[in-house]
């Protein structure tokens, strides 16, 4: 002190900072998809840097037809064991033999469900989904008497208390980028909260319209306008007002037949706006379920009405893992007549057919990293897989693949005479360019392969038929294109070969 001479002390901590338990697994600290629990935090809740993994990375993809082109749709309700599994890594796991969903053509919508208060989609669900056009709804939901009281204060409240939830629920959808809600009161309530909840549908509606572009927001078939909880199965005076109130209604399931006609003839202009529900695990009295599951679906289709298939994934969870793939395909194979499918609609398009798992990781046709592993976010745009297609059936093929976990597996015999089959395995529905680039990676296997060869063709049709037709039901094309290969040196080339890598086939070409 007498030179003037100071002394700092600190201490210094290696001791590891935990992490934030919501945003980072405990075990393994991989960052996580997150759920809120509660009107608090809910009201609570503000971005923050913890969470920047889960803000989706792929925007909505254009398709067509456009969602809202006056034919019915399909939506899928997804709801396993609570949520919030393998899923919610968003870096990927090295799950064996996990649930992938892959027939994104087929459907129009995808809501994550559980029975948190709050559920934000996991990240990788929303990527895979808006890669293949597909808009994504997390879930709002209040149950029992923990719901009774969320509602009495946010709904009772007034504008004040249910225009703050609505402005979170807006928020969240915006920060996160997925699309919007579907909103779910199983709860009975009180009559200032039961007057009050059209308005506040109402206006999450309009906040989430203003927030997202294309935003929805849809109505389970719940309480009716008194606040009793008694579900309907149908659309009826009893509910109307909050189908009037939001994008549309996602009825119970336990409908019959005149039920569906009562609903379509009040339903009217708003026809496709219904999604009548059918419960895949059949439970309390309904149609059809599991392999049945046509049997809803042809009905609601004989009304013109849209369709909401809840917990697809009875084929994974009944039937369980083994030949998962088969059962899946069989499963939306029956379903595939009643499911208008729609077209992805821009240019470049590029997929390895990767399902977003494997039990490896190839590149350029090498086995870089074996062991299983499962990532959605890393799902490439897949074909239809009918279960016939003609002479051959496609599959997925986990054993060998060019890039990714997978490759798409075409297998069956060619009867005696026929020179030609044709294998349609895209439609993209946008005006053909006067030049396209196309280049296929091949390789053919079995007694003759030599005597088998392999060629591009693109066909085109009327833009009228395209755009408002079903890809899947197309008549002939109005043009048939046979591309020519690019001169040598001009880019054609032979895939890198290696002990993991048997020949293969490699077409570059311009038409």
């Amino acid at each position: 002190d007498i030179q003037g001479t100071t002394v700092l002390h600190d201490t210094i901590s290696d001791r590891p900072q935990p992490l934030p338990a919501r945003y980072f697994d405990t075990k393994t600290t991989e960052p996580i998809s997150f759920f809120l629990t509660g009107l608090e935090e809910l009201l609570a809740w503000q971005p923050n840097s913890n969470d920047e993994f889960n803000v989706s990375a792929v925007p909505l993809a254009k398709r067509q037809p456009p969602l809202r082109s006056g034919r019915p749709r399909t939506l899928v309700c997804h709801d396993m064991r609570g949520g919030y599994l393998e899923d919610r890594f968003i870096q990927g796991s090295a799950t064996r033999n996990p649930y992938v969903f892959y027939h994104w053509r087929y459907i129009d919508i995808f809501v994550y469900f559980s029975h948190h208060t709050v559920t934000i989609p996991p990240v990788v669900w929303t990527n895979a989904a808006h890669r293949n056009s597909v808009p994504v709804l997390g879930t709002f939901i209040t149950e029992g008497t923990d719901g009774e009281k969320l509602c009495e204060a946010c709904l009772a409240g007034g504008e004040e208390a249910y225009g703050a939830v609505a402005e979170q629920l807006a928020r969240i959808a915006q920060h996160y980028r997925f699309d919007g809600w579907l909103v779910n009161i199983e709860n009975k309530l009180s009559a200032a909260a039961g007057g009050n909840l059209p308005l506040f549908l109402q206006d999450l509606t309009a906040r989430v319209h203003s927030a997202v572009p294309g935003g929805l927001v849809i109505w389970y078939d719940s309480v009716l306008k008194d606040g009793t909880l008694r579900w309907q199965n149908e659309l009826n005076d009893q509910n109307r007002m909050f189908f009037d109130a939001c994008d549309g209604l996602f009825t119970n399931y336990n409908w019959k037949e005149e039920q569906l006609e009562r609903t379509q003839r009040l339903a009217g202009p708003r026809l496709n706006d219904v999604y009548v529900g059918v419960d895949v695990f059949a439970r309390g009295d309904v149609i059809g379920g599991g392999f049945d599951t046509d049997k809803s679906l042809r009905l609601i289709r004989q009304f013109g009405l849209s369709a909401a298939i809840f917990a697809p994934g009875w084929v994974y969870e009944h039937l369980g893992k083994e030949n998962f793939l088969q059962n899946e395909n069989r499963f939306w194979g029956l379903l595939a007549q009643y499911l208008p499918t729609h077209s992805i609609c821009t240019l470049p398009l590029t997929t390895s057919f990767s399902l977003g798992m494997g039990t490896s990781t190839f590149l350029d046709g090498k086995d870089e990293d074996s062991g299983p592993w499962y990532d959605l976010s890393a799902q490439d745009i897949q074909p239809l897989y009918p279960e016939q297609q003609g002479t051959l059936s496609t599959s997925c093929c986990l054993q060998d693949a060019w890039c990714g976990g997978s490759s798409l597996q075409l297998q069956g015999t060619i009867p005696p005479g026929e020179e030609r089959v044709a294998v349609r395995l895209f439609s993209l529905q946008m005006p053909a360019p006067p030049k396209l680039f196309l280049t296929l990676l091949y390789k053919l296997e079995g007694p003759q392969p030599d005597d088998f060869t392999v060629a591009l063709e693109v066909t085109t049709w009327d833009s009228g038929i395209c755009f408002e037709g079903n890809p899947t039901s197309l008549p002939e094309p109005n043009g048939r294109y046979h591309p020519r290969l690019l001169p040598a040196g001009r880019g054609l080339r032979e895939p890198r070969q290696g002990p993991a890598c048997p020949p293969r086939g490699c077409q570059e070409l311009v038409f």
